[in-house]
């Protein structure tokens, strides 16, 4: 699979159906989608996955399966998506990171570089991140990309916090 961009330490690409055992025990995982609606099955997690393809096709990008250069081995997902907030168009940048690989420092490394390849390859003027309020480890990401809360939304029937940052030309 072709990368579409590289960190210091992570490889980001496209989600090929092959990845299927990885993404499935992902969001299987009860501590990795505590503050989703709720875990999903194999079948619902190819389900995902295949609204990512759509996603894909339809705008270019979507979620990204992120990889460990050094080992080859799948930590999680990032990736820009377009989310509807408040009646308009967005570009979410979305991160998931698989239980075994928190605390890594791998969501801030890779959600930077979707950052700047949101802003420079996309040439989007901002970017949110929609946070759920008891999401703190998310919130801390955010932060770190120097992202800032613009106030609530409800999003799929729960309340988030809208983080966003601005492309530094047009701040």
């Amino acid at each position: 699979m072709t990368a579409i961009l590289r960190t210091p330490r992570l490889l980001l690409r496209e989600l090929d159906i092959a990845d299927l055992d990885f993404v499935a025990a992902m969001l299987g995982d009860s501590e990795v989608m505590q503050h989703y609606p709720k875990v999903l099955t194999r079948e619902e997690s190819e389900a995902w996955m295949r609204r990512q393809f759509l996603r894909y096709a339809r705008d270019g990008h979507g979620l990204w399966l992120v990889v460990n250069r050094h080992t080859g081995v799948p930590v999680g997902q990032v990736g820009p998506l377009i989310q509807i907030v408040d009646d308009k168009p967005e570009t979410e940048i979305g991160w998931l990171i698989h239980r075994p690989y928190w605390r890594l420092g791998y969501a801030t490394e890779a959600a930077a570089g979707v950052l700047d390849y949101v802003f420079t390859q996309l040439g989007k003027p901002r970017a949110i991140a929609l946070i759920r309020p008891v999401n703190e480890p998310s919130q801390g990401v955010a932060r770190k990309l120097g992202m800032t809360p613009r106030g609530m939304t409800m999003h799929y029937d729960y309340e988030h916090i809208v983080f966003a940052k601005d492309r530094p030309d047009t701040a």
